[in-house]
């Protein structure tokens, strides 16, 4: 502690006994007595009010927690309804792709099929086979 700290708690001090000193009109005995007292009424005093405090704090924490509780739920519920719209457009573009991927598979099936057909009709015709 500073030297400035020191100095200022002893002031402190030393007016507080002086004060008591005053009051019981010089006499130590009675200025401990009436010091005592003071520090009975004053914890006294601060036992009381504690419990009441407490309580509070008590019902403020459950209201946090009931808060906090709520907020978790719904984020809860929000991160699961994208989850859920994230598998739907998942699905639709899969099945969409499916569809293209299967229409040009098709497609180019039906080209080398028809082209398969002009060829096997042009090498026919070589050898003197109808078309």
């Amino acid at each position: 502690m500073s030297r400035r700290g020191i100095q200022v708690l002893g002031l402190a001090a030393a007016g507080g006994v002086g004060y008591y000193l005053y009051n019981a009109g010089g006499d130590p005995k009675l200025a401990q007595k009436q010091a005592e007292a003071d520090a009975s009424k004053a914890s006294a005093k601060i036992k009381s009010e504690v419990p009441g405090r407490g309580k509070e704090a008590e019902k403020r924490a459950e209201s946090l927690a009931q808060e906090a509780s709520t907020k978790f739920d719904r984020a809860s519920a929000d991160a699961k309804s994208a989850l859920k719209d994230a598998e739907a457009r998942a699905k639709e573009y899969k099945d969409k792709t499916g569809k293209e991927i299967n229409a040009a598979v098709d497609k180019f099936d039906a080209t080398v099929e028809k082209k398969a057909a002009e060829a096997k009709s042009g090498i026919s015709s070589w050898f003197g086979g109808s078309k």
